[in-house]
């Protein structure tokens, strides 16, 4: 090891898996602020800290077994159909979510946290992989970086959610844009879409989950007038 390396990783390497943590990041500290809000105040702090500790026990497991998860054919593509999902239930939401207390609030919100992240982990984890070429320890640098960066960020989106309440559709939007590229980059179906099609499917995915969730928060409002 010489005084520019690491783990037998560079500097320069090192310093590409921080920006690539500080981009990919974005969208899981999102899901932690949508998935965080409704719970009671005393219990958000508790809801971000198990939930990123369980989503990062996956990521790690995902960074040991990456060659594998990537054999499986669809992995990305079902994993995008299920980022969908969960973009539209954490913008819509269960009626009985705004209203619960203490304990199924706050497991609902964790269960969700783990979910979501797992899901758009695949991304990080390839993307972190492919930066220190299979090195493992460089992997699991990635991965413990990433935890200041989701857990301090989406307590940073959670405050300005509460002041803000409209940015939760520019959350939802992320997550659903993340879908959808999840879905067209499906290596199965990937080099048979139209190029057009790359950008159509996550605008498309993104406009239809925004779109359902303001025409759901307007049919709420009107029942309860």
């Amino acid at each position: 090891m010489t005084n520019l390396e690491i783990f037998g990783l560079s500097f320069a390497v090192l310093l590409e898996v921080i920006l690539i943590n500080i981009v990919l990041s974005g969208d899981n500290a999102v899901v932690i602020a949508l998935a965080s809000r409704n719970v009671p105040k005393e219990q958000q702090k508790k809801a971000i800290f198990w939930g990123t500790f369980g989503a990062i026990i996956l990521r790690l497991i995902f960074a040991i077994a990456i060659v594998y998860l990537l054999a499986l054919p669809f992995v990305s593509f079902v994993g995008g159909l299920l980022l969908v999902y969960i973009a539209i239930k954490l913008l819509i939401g269960d009626e009985e979510d705004h209203h619960r207390e203490g304990g199924s609030g706050f497991i609902s919100a964790v269960k969700t946290i783990i979910a979501a992240d797992a899901i758009m982990s695949l991304d990080n984890v390839l993307a972190i992989a492919g930066a220190v070429e299979g090195n493992m320890a460089g992997i699991i640098i990635g991965v413990i970086v990433s935890i200041p960066l989701v857990v301090f960020g989406s307590q940073l989106i959670l405050k300005a959610m509460e002041k803000y309440p409209i940015i939760s559709y520019a959350g939802a939007g992320i997550l659903a844009w993340t879908a959808g590229e999840m879905i067209v980059g499906e290596p199965k179906i990937e080099y048979i879409l139209p190029d057009d099609f790359h950008l159509l499917i996550p605008t498309t995915i993104t406009v239809l989950v925004i779109g359902l969730g303001y025409l759901t928060s307007k049919i709420k409002t009107i029942k309860e007038s």
